[in-house]
C-alpha cells in the first residue's frame, strides 16, 4: 500500500487523477478527482457545482481556446451511482447505464482522447451505494503504447472494498513529450477518516505549478448522504 500523498508529490505531472476507496473506519465511501495543466488553456479552469455533480468551467472566458477536451462534467450522480471521469465519457456512462448497459459496456463506445501524440487515456470510475452496501469499478482506455490504431481497454471491479484502502489511477506516468500513458493496475493507496485533512494533504501534494482543481466527496455508506469539497487554484 502506497502513501497517496507521497506518490503524487513525487510526480510533477500525473495529469488527471481519480481516487476511489473507503475510510479506515469503514463508514464512508471516498472519491477524489484532480486536474492539472501545462498550457494556459488547460490551466484556465475551475470546478463548479452542477446538480449533485460538478463541471469544469473557464476561469477567464476571454482566454478559452479549444473547449473540446477541457470543458466537461467530471462528476454526475444517477440514482445510487456516482460517476467520476476525466472527460465527456461521464455523459456516455450516465446515458447508457440509464438504458441498461453496464459501466464496461458503456465505455466500449469510447476510446482515448484524440490529442496526438499524447493520446491521453480516458480514466473513469463508478461508485454504487445502496442498502448499506458499496462497490466500485474503474476503467482506463488508452492507446497501445502510443499507437492510436489500437485502443487498450481495462476495467477493474472492487465488490467488497477494504476499509482504509483506496485505488488511484491517473492519466500519465510522469511529465514528458509525448506524455507517457499510465501503466499497470490502479495503485493501492491509504485513505483517511478526516475529510478536511485528506483534501488538504492531497492538494498540497500536487505540483504547485501544474495543479488546477481538486474535488473530494465522502459518502456515508449507511445513508447515502455526502459531503463535498472543491479547491480551485484560480480564484
Amino acid at each position: 500500500m502506497k502513501s497517496l500523498f507521497e506518490d503524487v508529490s513525487n510526480n510533477a505531472y500525473p495529469g488527471r487523477g481519480i481516487v476511489i476507496g473507503t475510510t479506515p473506519d469503514g463508514t464512508k465511501a471516498v472519491t477524489a478527482y484532480f486536474i492539472m495543466g501545462r498550457s494556459e488553456n488547460s490551466r484556465n479552469r475551475v470546478f463548479v457545482t452542477e446538480g449533485e455533480g460538478i463541471r469544469t468551467e473557464a476561469f477567464d472566458p476571454a482566454k478559452l481556446e479549444d473547449p473540446s477536451l477541457i470543458i466537461y462534467a467530471p462528476v454526475r450522480v444517477r440514482g445510487n451511482d456516482t460517476i467520476v471521469t476525466n472527460g465527456d465519457q461521464t455523459d456516455t456512462i450516465y446515458d447508457l447505464m440509464a438504458e441498461g448497459k453496464t459501466f464496461e459496456e458503456s465505455l466500449r463506445t469510447r476510446e482515448f482522447e484524440p490529442d496526438g501524440p499524447n493520446y491521453t487515456p480516458r480514466i473513469s470510475g463508478v461508485m454504487h451505494i445502496a442498502d448499506g452496501k458499496y462497490c466500485f469499478e474503474m476503467s482506463i482506455l488508452k492507446s497501445n503504447n502510443g499507437n492510436p490504431d489500437c485502443c487498450d481497454r481495462y476495467t477493474y471491479s472492487y465488490d467488497n472494498p477494504v476499509a482504509g484502502e483506496g485505488r488511484f489511477i491517473h492519466t500519465y506516468m510522469h511529465d514528458g513529450n509525448p506524455l507517457p500513458s499510465f501503466q499497470g493496475e490502479p495503485k493501492v493507496v491509504e485513505m483517511m477518516d478526516d475529510m478536511d485533512d485528506f483534501t488538504a494533504k492531497l492538494w498540497d501534494s500536487l505540483n504547485a505549478d501544474n495543479k488546477v482543481s481538486l474535488f473530494v466527496r465522502y459518502i456515508d455508506i449507511a445513508t447515502g448522504k455526502y459531503e463535498t469539497k472543491i479547491i480551485n487554484k484560480n480564484k
